[in-house]
């Protein structure tokens, strides 16, 4: 797997790890609840087939891990009770962890903690930035496509435009998160 996705090169596995990276996030921006396990199935998927045929030479490396993914990416929406699944558990966890590993808390403090950091978090954006990652998540299904098209022809972008600038403003309220629960 490894000699395959190197094409030749011995990168040291570093070459799989920024595959493993970019389908985690191929699957993070299609807002699936487990984006890692996601991307280990796909890897594993690829890596089954390699053993079971030699070698794949359809297309480049890259090209076929993302083939692959999006073929576990309509199985994973087709299976509704998965994500249900991931959510009931995550809900069980008490909500998002970002690497601290608590008991679950009965009194709702920890979940308190969270909203209250959230709420610190979007008032260190601009005005701008929080108008738009919060009218971006807003809505279900039909509705949140409806009001993300109108929200990108507001601001003058296209579609991608947007997605790509909603992505960067949460991985900054990601990171002032994984802060504010450091302290």
């Amino acid at each position: 797997m490894l000699n395959w996705l190197d094409e030749g090169a011995d990168s040291g596995g570093e070459r799989y790890l920024e595959m493993r990276r970019r389908l985690a996030t191929y699957f993070d921006r299609r807002n699936c609840s487990a984006p890692d396990e996601l991307a280990d199935e796909t890897l594993n998927r690829v890596t089954r087939r390699l053993e079971e045929q030699g070698c794949i030479t359809d297309a480049t490396p890259a090209h076929y891990c993302y083939i692959v993914a999006k073929f576990v990416l309509l199985e994973y929406f087709r299976e509704p009770e998965r994500s249900q699944r991931a959510l009931d558990a995550r809900a069980e966890e008490g909500g998002l962890q970002y690497g601290i590993s608590s008991p679950p808390d009965p009194t709702g403090e920890r979940q308190q903690r969270l909203l209250d950091c959230l709420e610190d978090c979007l008032n260190q954006l601009q005005p701008e930035e929080q108008e738009l990652i919060l009218h971006y998540y807003q809505g279900e299904r039909r509705e949140k496509i409806e009001r993300r098209r109108g929200l990108a022809a507001r601001l003058g972008l296209t579609m991608n435009a947007l997605t790509i600038r909603a992505c960067r403003i949460r991985n900054k309220v990601e990171a002032c998160l994984k802060g504010c629960f450091e302290k």
